[in-house]
């Protein structure tokens, strides 16, 4: 994950911006799911799908069955 880290002030914040009532008692939560959030698509967004179709390209029940794994 990148060294800046959502705070709960901040998650506070961007919740009230998008019309959200997060008590305060939640804002710890609210930011550690966040910040967790942020890690896994960091990672997501580091593969490399470049020889991937995408998904319009599959038609399911036209694939081979070839037995192969």
């Amino acid at each position: 994950m990148s060294a800046i880290e959502l705070t709960p002030a901040e998650a506070a914040r961007w919740a009230a911006r998008a019309g959200l009532v997060l008590p305060a008692e939640r804002h710890a939560t609210v930011t550690a799911v966040a910040n967790h959030i942020h890690s896994v698509v960091a990672v997501l967004r580091e593969l490399d799908f470049a020889d991937v179709p995408p998904a319009s390209a599959y038609r399911a029940g036209e694939e081979k069955h070839d037995g192969a794994v």
